[in-house]
């Protein structure tokens, strides 16, 4: 059974352990069950696949304010914190070295115009930037072939006023990268969200990896991709989408979770049958469909996450989500 929150005095935690493993029972669930707990926007260290990503740690912080002082304080793989004080434009992307914290100062620090890009790296945390606008072929934010990634507290934003294809993802996230968390993130204007797996033939680079955990999120007039996820493993849950064409999106075999987030003015929820020739996989638990559709055709055996968190009730996430995400709510 999951870990009681610590806060609780010795009292009241074990009533609730008794109320738990009654309701446990009486709903078959055992030890799957996640009792619902407020849950706190300016989390220390990341919750779910990413766990354990630390980034630069306790590096002593250098500020940066140009696009020259900042590509030179990311590169290389020894513990750092750069933080970012200003908007900055970008033409493409900027490499990240390995063990990076980018940090952005205050709630209007960032990037527009291009993006940042993980490749080949592993344990990075990208926190409290507002990054907009990634004209193609640059991703607001490109996770490849890496793994111990932490997106957390940031704005994502483009607008719907071009061509689909005009800019390309806020956040995709590829070729076999792994043990990525995505959180209390605002992703916002924007055609293609979030991809997962770039392509349904990279089934070799791809399986087995690719595991990615989504919560606390906002996705505000976001078309689809919210995330589309083909071969891996995703946990989507206390996300807040509204106007969304498609949204979650399970393909190539993929497996996902989808629990106890709130769905409005979305068309389909979440579907496992659109576009690639492999249905994924989904389960769904806890939702507020808000009237959208769902297309499930195949329901998955993803139901308990490898790791300890707790999924705070639908209920409550429009509440959490609205007041804690994006950049400005550290």
């Amino acid at each position: 059974m999951r870990t009681l929150p610590p806060h609780l005095p010795p009292r009241k935690r074990s009533r609730r352990l008794l109320l738990a493993t009654a309701t446990a029972t009486a709903l078959g669930v055992g030890a799957a069950l996640v009792l619902p707990q407020s849950a706190g926007a300016a989390e220390t260290a990341p919750v779910g696949f990413g766990a354990g990503t630390t980034g630069g740690g306790s590096a002593s912080a250098v500020t940066v304010s140009t696009l020259a002082a900042f590509k030179t304080a990311v590169t290389g793989n020894t513990a750092k914190v750069v933080k970012v004080n200003g908007l900055i434009s970008l033409s493409g992307q900027v490499d990240v070295g390995s063990n990076t914290t980018v940090l952005g100062v205050g709630s209007s620090s960032g990037f527009t115009g291009g993006g940042l890009r993980l490749k080949k790296v592993t344990n990075v945390v990208i926190r409290n930037l507002n990054i907009s606008k990634p004209v193609a072929p640059a991703d607001g934010v490109t996770v490849q072939a890496s793994t111990k990634v932490w997106v957390d507290h940031n704005s994502f934003s483009a607008d719907r006023n071009h061509d689909k294809d005009y800019y390309d993802g806020l956040l995709d996230i590829n070729h076999g990268s792994d043990y990525v968390t995505v959180s209390w993130n605002t992703f916002k204007d924007h055609f293609k969200g979030s991809l997962v797996g770039h392509s349904d033939n990279n089934a070799s680079e791809d399986t087995g990896h690719l595991r990615v955990t989504y919560h606390h999120n906002s996705f505000d007039n976001v078309y689809s991709r919210i995330p589309s996820l083909r071969f891996g493993t995703g946990h989507f849950y206390d996300n807040y989408v509204v106007g969304a064409e498609t949204a979650v999106h399970s393909r190539m075999g993929a497996q996902m979770l989808v629990e106890n987030n709130v769905f409005r003015s979305t068309v389909v929820a979440v579907t496992t049958n659109r576009d690639s020739d492999v249905d994924g996989y989904a389960n769904l638990r806890g939702n507020d469909l808000g009237g959208a559709a769902t297309e499930v055709s195949r329901v998955g055996t993803f139901t308990s996450p490898p790791y300890s968190y707790t999924a705070e009730p639908a209920s409550s996430v429009v509440a959490a989500v609205t007041s804690g995400a994006g950049a400005g709510k550290l």
